[in-house]
């Protein structure tokens, strides 16, 4: 069945995300790359049908100490047709930044090394991810080439790991305002996470809290970028999704911020069908390529 008719089939007859399912493959624990003796996974999900398969990143968030490879919440994408390689990367306790940007890039190196092995379109490939998650997949998205992100993880050093598009959920933006902007429930999590993830606190190293912050690094060749954030969020401020997105207009870049008015830190909204379509919809004409 194609993605248009499979689509057709969705409206026509009224079908909801939840009650929809396709038949999907996952292929899980793919090693991609090895630091230290430390091996980083990944999962593959594919949809049982005729590739070649776009693909999206998928990175979970967990205050970049914590969190899994196995929560991926975009099963409904895999449905329409999209592969999604949920990753493993080096959590803080284990390595401070760079090294979760370092093994994101190594992920996506992987990913176009083995195209043909796993039947995906690797010429756009889009990521995406909540919270940590979502500053991670921002700071990876908008530092394509960049020489001190890309590190020298993995194998396939030969292949590029540049994207086409970013999906931002209530990710740190700045790392340099985020604390003042924070509630006091905020300031619980997001001194102790900070302080692990870069050794130190922000103001200690504005050099390094701006090289780990995407609002920094964004200039006029950047990707499309789809932000999507809850107004209520007691831990990631909205702010930092609306200097991102601020940020993005300014340097004339392609960005929409969607705002989900009570909406709070994660859950079901975040990818109900509503937001599913919009991820869709955002994702489709960057992603189904014809090229390879």
């Amino acid at each position: 069945m194609t993605r248009l008719l499979l689509l057709a089939v969705l409206v026509l007859n009224s079908i909801t995300a939840e009650s929809f399912a396709v038949e999907t493959t996952v292929r899980r624990d793919i090693e991609y790359a090895t630091v230290d003796d430390h091996r980083l996974l990944l999962d593959l999900y594919l949809p049982d049908r005729e590739g070649p398969h776009p693909v999206i990143v998928w990175v979970h968030g967990g205050a970049w100490r914590a969190g899994s490879k196995k929560s991926m919440p975009l099963d409904e994408l895999v449905n329409i047709g999209y592969a999604i390689a949920s990753i493993d990367y080096r959590l803080s306790p284990v390595a401070p930044f760079p090294a979760q940007v370092h093994d994101i890039k190594a992920a996506i190196r992987f990913l176009r090394a083995h195209t043909d092995e796993y039947g995906l379109n690797t010429k756009n490939i889009a990521i995406a991810g909540s919270s940590a998650g979502g500053h991670l997949a921002a700071l990876v998205g908008v530092t394509n080439g960049n020489e001190y992100h890309e590190g020298k993880v993995g194998q396939h050093l030969d292949q590029s790991s540049d994207v086409a598009a970013i999906i931002d959920m209530y990710g740190p933006t700045n790392f340099l305002t985020i604390l003042n902007q924070s509630t006091p429930h905020g300031l619980g999590v997001r001194i102790p996470a900070l302080q692990l993830l870069l050794r130190k606190q922000p103001t200690d190293d504005p050099v390094l809290a701006k090289l780990a912050s995407p609002v920094y690094h964004i200039d006029a060749a950047d990707p499309p970028l789809l932000v999507i954030h809850g107004v209520q969020d007691p831990q990631v401020p909205i702010s930092q999704s609306l200097e991102l997105h601020g940020v993005y207009k300014n340097k004339g870049r392609s960005v929409h911020l969607h705002m989900i008015y009570d909406g709070v830190h994660g859950g079901p909204s975040f990818t109900d069908p509503a937001r599913i379509k919009l991820m869709d919809k955002f994702l489709s004409p960057i992603l189904f390529t014809t090229e390879q």
